[in-house]
C-alpha cells in the first residue's frame, strides 16, 4: 500500500479495499481450517483465546465498525457483542463463555462480510466523515484482522500435536559487511501525519533529535544468544535488572521459550516441528528482560524506540525521513520476510534489498524488536476513533516493539507502526538487536 490512497478514484479505492479484505480473510480461513473442531475450541494457553473466539471477534469488530457505524445497517448479532468484547472477558475466561460454535462462527463472519461488501459498494469516502476518509475504517478493520491472524499464528505455535502449517524456506543468509554501524544522530520526523491507514498512536509526525549512537547491522542470532545461555547468563544476576532477575527466578527461565536439549544438541520447537536450533536465524520468543540481560552481557544495551525508527527511516545523504528502510515503496518479497510467507525468521543477511541507508538490515519483518522505551503517546496525540486502541494502554507497564515479524502482514508493517506488550511476554514472535553509546574516538571521526 502506498500513502497515495488519496490520489485514487473512488472506484479504485473500493477495489483496493476489497482486495485487502479478501487477503485478510483468506489468511484467517487458512489458520482456522488448518485444525479440527477440537483445536478450534480448545484453549492452547491461558495467554491466548481459543481460535474460535478470535475468529468470531474478527467478525464482530467488522460488524460494529463497518456494518453498523459506517453503513448504518441493522445489527447482525447484537446479542453477542459482550461475548466478543476484548475488554469484558480475560483471555483465560473465554473458553467458559457460551461462544458461537465453529459452524455458527463461520456462518456469522460470512454474513457480516457480505453486508460489508455491500456497504463498500455504496459508501461515499471523505466528506465530513473522518472515519471513512481514504477508507480509514476499512483499513482499520483489515489491520485488525491481520493483527489477530498473527495472534492466531502464535496460538498455533503453542498448540501440541502434529504440524498443520507448512511454508517454503526463507532465502539464505549471508555474512554482513560489518557487525555494527555508527549513527551520527540528528533530527528526523518520527511518526506520521500522512499515512492514511496509520493508527492513532503513530500520529502525529513530530521532530525528534537523536544523539549519536551505534547499532547492530543485524539481529541477535540464536548462535549469539546460545553463548549467553551456555555461559551461565541465566544464573548470574549481574546481567539482569532487579525486575528481570525476579522474573527469571519466579518463572524458572533457563533459555528462550521452545528451546531444549537432547543428546547434547540444542533444539527448538516450531509449529510442531522439533528441529536443530538454526544458529544463523534471529533469536525469537525471548521477553524484554531476556533481551535486556543479553545486551548488558554483550557490553551493549537495547535501542530506544527513537533510535530504532531513526535507523529505519532516516537517510543521512538527503536528510529525508523515508517510509521504509529501503525507500518509499511498499514491502515486496525481496525487501522483507512478512505475511507468514515462510513461518520462520530468515537467516541474518537474507534481505540485502531491505537495508536502510545506514546499512542496518532486517528492520522490517522476521521478528518484532524489543526496545528500551515505554509505551507513551507522541506530542499532540489524539485518540481516534476509540480510546481502547491505544489511550488506555499508555503506561510504563508496557515495552515497545518495532518492525514486525514473519507473521506480520505488509498492511501493518509500517516503519511507524508501534506494538507493545508486557516485558515478561515470550509467546510473541519477538527478538532484538543491540545498540550502544559511541566511544570518544568514534565521536571524534
Amino acid at each position: 500500500m502506498t500513502h497515495q490512497l488519496s490520489d485514487l478514484t473512488a472506484e479504485e479505492l473500493r477495489s483496493f479495499v476489497a482486495e485487502q479484505l479478501t487477503r485478510s480473510r483468506d489468511r484467517t480461513v487458512q489458520l482456522t481450517d488448518a485444525v479440527d473442531t477440537d483445536d478450534l475450541v480448545r484453549q492452547h494457553s491461558k495467554l491466548m483465546s481459543p481460535l474460535v473466539w478470535d475468529y468470531a471477534h474478527i467478525g464482530n469488530q467488522e460488524e460494529l465498525w463497518l456494518v453498523r457505524d459506517v453503513g448504518g445497517r441493522e445489527p447482525v448479532r447484537q446479542d453477542i457483542d459482550e461475548l466478543y468484547d476484548a475488554f469484558m472477558h480475560a483471555r483465560a475466561d473465554r473458553p467458559s463463555l457460551p461462544l458461537l460454535s465453529p459452524t455458527e462462527t463461520k456462518q456469522y463472519v460470512v454474513e457480516v462480510r457480505n453486508k460489508v461488501l455491500d456497504v463498500l459498494d455504496h459508501v461515499k469516502f471523505g466528506g465530513d466523515r473522518e472515519l471513512v476518509e481514504n477508507a480509514f475504517a476499512f483499513g482499520m478493520i483489515v489491520q485488525h484482522e491481520q493483527q489477530h491472524d498473527e495472534t492466531m499464528l502464535a496460538t498455533h505455535q503453542l498448540r501440541t500435536g502434529a504440524p498443520v502449517l507448512d511454508a517454503p524456506a526463507p532465502p539464505p543468509g549471508r555474512r554482513l559487511a560489518t557487525p555494527e554501524v555508527f549513527v551520527p544522530g540528528g533530527v528526523f520526523e518520527m511518526g506520521t501525519s500522512i499515512e492514511p491507514w496509520a493508527l492513532d498512536n503513530e500520529r502525529p509526525a513530530h521532530p525528534v533529535r537523536v544523539a549519536p549512537y551505534v547499532i547492530d547491522t543485524g539481529l541477535v542470532t540464536n548462535g549469539d544468544y546460545l553463548k549467553f545461555v551456555t555461559g551461565g547468563g541465566y544464573q548470574d544476576p549481574q546481567w539482569w535488572s532487579e525486575a528481570g532477575w525476579a522474573h527469571v527466578q519466579k518463572a524458572s527461565l533457563v533459555a528462550p521459550r521452545f528451546w531444549g536439549t537432547e543428546d547434547g544438541n540444542w533444539l527448538r520447537t516450531r509449529f510442531g516441528h522439533r528441529e536443530l536450533l538454526p544458529l544463523d536465524e534471529p533469536v525469537m520468543h525471548v521477553c524484554f528482560y531476556e533481551a535486556e540481560a543479553y545486551a548488558k552481557w554483550a557490553g551493549k544495551r537495547l535501542p530506544t524506540e527513537e533510535e530504532w525508527e531513526f535507523a529505519a527511516r532516516f537517510d543521512p545523504a538527503t536528510g529525508r525521513t523515508r517510509r521504509f528502510p529501503w525507500g518509499d515503496e511498499s514491502p515486496a518479497a525481496h525487501h522483507a520476510n512478512l505475511g507468514q510467507r515462510h513461518i520462520r525468521p530468515a537467516p541474518v543477511g537474507a534481505y540485502p534489498a531491505g537495508a536502510s541507508p545506514l546499512g542496518v538490515e532486517q528492520l522490517i519483518g522476521d521478528v518484532w524488536e524489543w526496545t528500551s522505551s515505554d509505551f507513551t503517546p507522541y506530542p499532540g496525540f489524539r485518540a481516534f476513533p476509540y480510546d481502547e486502541y491505544s489511550l488506555v494502554f499508555f503506561s510504563s507497564d508496557y515495552k515497545m516493539l518495532r518492525g514486525g515479524s514473519f507473521g506480520t502482514d505488509e498492511v501493518v508493517a509500517r516503519s511507524t507502526f508501534r506494538n507493545w506488550d508486557y516485558p515478561i511476554r515470550r509467546q510473541i514472535f519477538a527478538g532484538f538487536r543491540c545498540a550502544r553509546d559511541p566511544r570518544p574516538e568514534e565521536l571524534a571521526q
